[in-house]
């Protein structure tokens, strides 16, 4: 509901905070005695105040301090895994399977915020297509329709390119495929060129796979290396069905745009200065990425484990 003008917004302030200035402001000689009066001003009970600074209530909240400094130390463990950035529901993750250590978000968010611990944010994606189809080239059907979960791995197969920016002011080139039901990175290459080639030498690399299934597809955006007929005749070679998003409509495509994102905001490619540097940088973070990273909406498991456990149920 708007605020109208000229409307006070009323700000929440729990008693204990009130009893905590309390206490600061009267460890000045001048207010020393204005308990009573200061009590009243913030509607709180002199009662509670009395009982707030007992030794009892004292050594309670040393002793949570004490044990919110030691679940801290655990939680900054998990912030620093493998130097990438988390927020608060990858460092629930991360407590999870790699220390074995359950917190809920509360209590992480409640820490975090105690200890000045940042959460990165997400920046906006552009979602800009690297390159437009021509009217020369054949396009194809929208197949996908958005449905990004089939319920078994290898049927959805998602593939997009992005730049990388690093050094001063160079850029490289990542393409990709992920499976849409289990986010796992099947295939990726960087290059320092955006050419036709980087999209066909991803898409041979997904002959090394044996859980794809009959019926799979690729689905991509009308750029220009997914209409070209040598990367729709690769397509057909490898036995793969082939879909494409709407132009300009980058929704159908996203769950690879949100990949290229976390990709982004979790590299130090700013530091890379050589285009090997990238490459190297870029293999860590998909290892990390398939076999380490838990995921929210993947019974929070890394993608890799959670195909494993699909196909075993399946």
């Amino acid at each position: 509901m708007a605020r109208k003008a000229g409307e006070e917004t009323k700000i929440q302030v729990s008693a204990r905070q009130k009893f905590e200035w309390i206490q600061q402001i009267t460890n000045c000689p001048k207010f020393k005695r204005k308990v009573r009066w200061l009590c009243h001003l913030a509607q709180v009970s002199r009662s509670g105040y009395y009982a707030y600074l007992s030794e009892k209530a004292v050594f309670n909240r040393q002793k949570q301090q004490e044990q919110d400094e030691q679940a801290y130390q655990i939680l900054l463990s998990a912030y620093r895994y493998k130097g990438r950035k988390k927020g608060a529901r990858q460092i629930h993750m991360t407590l999870q399977l790699q220390y074995g250590f359950t917190y809920n978000l509360k209590r992480i968010r409640r820490l975090m915020k105690k200890f000045g611990l940042m959460c990165p944010i997400r920046r906006a994606n552009p979602m800009r297509r690297m390159a437009k189809a021509t009217q020369e080239h054949r396009t194809c059907p929208n197949t996908l329709q958005r449905e990004f979960k089939p319920g078994v791995a290898g049927q959805v197969l998602l593939t997009d390119i992005t730049y990388l920016r690093y050094g001063a002011s160079r850029r490289a080139y990542l393409s990709t495929i992920k499976d849409a039901q289990t986010n796992e990175i099947l295939a990726y290459k960087v290059s320092e060129s955006l050419g036709l080639d980087l999209a066909l030498d991803t898409l041979k690399q997904l002959k090394k796979y044996s859980h794809l299934t009959p019926t799979a597809f690729i689905h991509s955006d009308q750029g220009f290396h997914y209409t070209h007929p040598k990367f729709q005749k690769l397509v057909k070679q490898m036995k793969l069905g082939q879909s494409m998003s709407r132009r300009g409509n980058c929704w159908d495509n996203a769950p690879q745009e949100s990949f290229f994102g976390h990709l982004k905001d979790e590299t130090d490619l700013k530091a890379c200065q050589t285009l090997q540097q990238v490459k190297q940088e870029v293999n860590r973070y998909m290892t990390y990425y398939n076999l380490e990273r838990g995921q929210w909406n993947l019974k929070k498991l890394p993608p890799a484990t959670y195909r494993q456990q699909l196909l075993h149920v399946s």
